[in-house]
């Protein structure tokens, strides 16, 4: 019999956690970050994790536009980050920092991240514009992005941390696919899909991960107490689920929106080979994030929603019959692991920093 990981445990972890790009010594604190786009949900979130990061020092943060004077402080925020909302300015952008995290649109993402990595800054971008690597698909669902620097990684941390490390630039994954992944890609690793199987990902998620405008669709009227699907067969976020699944089975996403503030679920319906077992199939997941701190492991008991809320881990569960039918269920917090956690994760790993340096 296997053993999970409970809920709220942390796993051993391997020295590779702590090592940093060619053996030299972790960056110490003090290295220098700004956050373009922090009036966001994400770009908040941003703010309220590095601000209480113990190895960097927020040295800027903007708005997501160009016009106006400088914005008003964040409250919220006050008691970690005091310093001013100022408005994006794409000529001083690269000289404010070392590490710059993008929390903007697609298109203003794909047209300032370029330069950027020019100038020798490093970025963690959390729009879209760099997530997929097939042009084709690129121009359908990001036409806005006419340039992909060289050095690239896509930084779901767990699956790539090798390139992540060694990036100038990363694309922090969406938060549905960080979910299907997290559960779908030690499967597809050792090839237990059955081939031409369909993967169908049921998923929902709260409404701050349409983002902070306003409309008619996330009103609270319009929201409270209601459960709706959108994106039928037209959500970017299937292209992005599918470039991690290697082309291995058909996919069906179907994304929905419930009534929460924040939490996302995906419920993932599978085929594997007749007579695999849960055990099997925790044994499997076990040796894929065994020295993952943020990927906890619930095997028969399926994770809620509550248990990740305000935290940067990924809870999986899973449940197979005799038939080869199995059901995984992932749960995130989909403005943490989801975007912001997962953006300070990767900053880690690129500054040689332990995984959970000022997540916990």
């Amino acid at each position: 019999m296997h053993t999970v990981t409970p809920a709220g445990s942390q796993p051993a972890r391997s020295d590779e956690r702590g090592s940093s790009p060619g053996g030299k010594s972790p960056v110490t604190a003090g290295t220098r970050v700004a956050v373009a786009g922090a009036t966001g949900y994400t770009g908040q979130e941003l703010l309220r994790l590095l601000g209480r990061h113990p190895a960097v020092t927020v040295t800027a943060a903007t708005s997501s536009g160009t016009s106006g004077t400088a914005l008003r402080r964040l409250p919220a925020l006050a008691r970690i980050w005091d310093g001013e909302i100022v408005p994006l300015s794409t000529d001083g952008l690269a000289g404010m920092a070392d590490l710059i995290f993008l929390a903007l649109p697609d298109k203003a993402a794909a047209e300032i991240a370029p330069s950027l990595v020019d100038a020798g800054v490093r970025v963690i971008d959390l729009s879209g514009a760099f997530r997929l690597r097939d042009e084709t698909a690129r121009a359908r669902w990001y036409p806005e992005t006419h340039a992909v620097p060289t050095g690239v990684a896509y930084g779901l941390t767990e699956l790539d941390r090798t390139n992540v490390r060694a990036a100038r630039l990363v694309a922090n994954p969406g938060c549905y696919p960080t979910a299907s992944l997290l559960a779908l890609a030690p499967l597809v690793a050792a090839g237990l899909l059955l081939a031409d199987a369909d993967i169908i990902v049921d998923a929902k998620s709260g409404v701050s991960g349409a983002g902070k405008t306003p409309t008619e669709r996330t009103h609270f009227s319009e929201c409270h107490g209601n459960l709706s699907a959108y994106g039928v067969f037209n959500h970017r976020h299937a292209a992005e689920i599918e470039q991690g699944l290697r082309g291995s089975a058909n996919l069906t996403f179907t994304p929905h929106l419930v009534p929460l503030d924040r939490g996302l679920m995906a419920t993932i319906y599978v085929r594997v080979a007749p007579g695999t077992t849960e055990a099997a199939l925790g044994d499997l997941y076990e040796g894929a994030y065994r020295n993952e701190t943020f990927v906890r492991l619930t095997g028969g008991a399926m994770p809620e929603i509550k248990q990740v809320a305000h935290t940067n881990f990924c809870d999986i569960g899973w449940r197979v019959d005799p038939s080869g039918r199995a059901i995984l269920v992932s749960v995130i917090d989909n403005l943490l692991k989801g975007a912001s956690g997962q953006a300070v994760q990767n900053m880690n790993v690129m500054l040689g920093l332990d995984d959970r340096t000022g997540l916990l």
